[in-house]
């Protein structure tokens, strides 16, 4: 009778009395850790949850284009305000915090034309950029998890490798982006960025006819070295970050408040470290060259002539442009070659057209310019404008995740296109 008693004990079947388990207390607790451990290592095998349910190439590029166009939109204005900040000449400089900057471009400049321009460009390059770059980050980072290597690398370099293959549509509508954020409106009173472009067309045959079309270029290399190792730890970090999440949730679903903190962090974070790259591509991509401060500063030198005149246009024949640029540094062995270098300089674009006490240095070295930097301004100088670079990054990238997210979810009750389980 006993014996029997005892295997009914050990025995699985619902059978077993309740005594038996000290009034069910002790059994449900031991029941429920198994269960909370079961789901938190479902949570951890997420990994293979995502690599084997993967949404077609299409959904996961509109999605992206779609989630990361809005976070641009919605946030250029404060990009607007870093732009400044960064390329502001001026000592004590005009655009210093970021609450006060955007009030003051407000103000006077207005809202389309001051805090949103450059949009059209932003818009354009957000858009077909971010669909190439979801695209290849999705193909990349299944080829190299599928051949075996690990999850954090292929998230790595699957970032690398789509910020490259975007880049040559969206470094020259930041180009464009970059500049006309600088000038702020037409005939801007405010503020002498050196640049008076009427319009993102008038600003790209502008660029094309005075300095060349490969001036649309710009900053390639300081914005390559910007934005792929922001890309890159942008993902990690998102990655891990919803790896933990879900985890600690013990669940696929972690909700609206996790996704919005793991994709504003990622972002916020990358945003930060990335910042004294940010710094050295502004300041090469809205730096005069010498075409442009020529033109300038024959203008400024013209007299003055009754009101009804025409107001000054930034285009100029390419006779009118000068053989040579008369700096100290211009030598007989690059007289020809002069006029397509653009120098980093250490107090942003020469937009006063005066000679400034800092430092100019005759080259596109990112890491002489970084050390440039850090010699004539210290730390502040690496780091300027990164509060706003900060909340523009954060917001960003959480806006672009939580919308991806949630449009590959929609994709996946209405597919586009019929999904397939590879």
């Amino acid at each position: 009778m006993v014996l029997a008693e005892v295997r009914r004990y050990f025995s699985p079947s619902e059978s077993t009395p309740s005594h038996f388990i000290d009034d069910g207390r002790e059994g449900l607790s031991h029941q429920q850790a198994l269960t909370d451990t079961k789901h938190k290592q479902e949570a951890m095998e997420e990994e293979v949850d995502l690599d084997s349910k993967r949404p077609p190439y299409l959904h996961a590029m509109l999605a992206g284009g779609i989630g990361g166009t809005t976070g641009d939109m919605l946030m250029h204005s404060l990009d607007t305000v870093k732009t400044r900040q960064q390329g502001d000449p001026h000592v004590p400089p005009k655009y210093a915090s970021m609450g006060s900057s955007y009030h003051t471009i407000w103000r006077q400049e207005g809202f389309r034309r001051g805090l949103y321009g450059g949009v059209a460009p932003a818009f354009l390059g957000s858009f077909s950029g971010t669909v190439i770059f979801f695209g290849t980050y999705e193909s990349s980072k299944r080829f190299m998890i599928d051949n075996g290597m690990a999850p954090w690398m292929s998230y790595l370099i699957g970032g690398f490798v789509a910020d490259l293959a975007a880049s040559p549509l969206y470094v020259p509508s930041e180009v464009l982006k970059t500049r006309l954020q600088l000038q702020g409106r037409h005939n801007n009173p405010y503020f002498a960025s050196g640049y008076n472009y009427k319009s993102t067309w008038h600003a790209a045959r502008t660029i094309a006819r005075v300095e060349g079309f490969s001036a649309l270029f710009h900053g390639y290399k300081a914005t390559l070295f910007r934005d792929l190792p922001f890309s890159a730890l942008q993902f990690a970090f998102y990655e891990q970050e919803q790896k933990a999440a879900k985890w600690f949730v013990g669940s696929k679903d972690i909700g609206l408040p996790l996704e919005i903190i793991t994709g504003a962090t990622a972002g916020g974070m990358a945003g930060i470290i990335t910042t004294p790259l940010d710094v050295v591509k502004t300041r090469v991509q809205t730096q005069l060259s010498p075409q442009i401060e020529f033109l300038a500063t024959r203008r400024d030198a013209q007299p003055k002539v009754a009101k009804s005149a025409s107001p000054p246009s930034s285009v100029t024949s390419a006779s009118d442009l000068p053989n040579k640029h008369s700096t100290k540094a211009t030598s007989a062995t690059n007289k020809g070659a002069h006029l397509n270098r653009r120098p980093i300089s250490t107090s942003s674009p020469s937009t006063s057209l005066r000679h400034h006490t800092a430092a100019k240095l005759d080259t596109s070295s990112i890491m002489t310019g970084l050390r440039l930097i850090y010699k004539t301004e210290g730390v502040a100088g690496l780091f300027r404008g990164v509060g706003p670079r900060a909340v523009w990054t954060s917001v960003q990238s959480g806006t672009m995740l939580v919308m991806y997210q949630a449009l590959i979810r929609y994709f996946e009750r209405n597919p586009l296109v019929p999904i397939e389980e590879l």
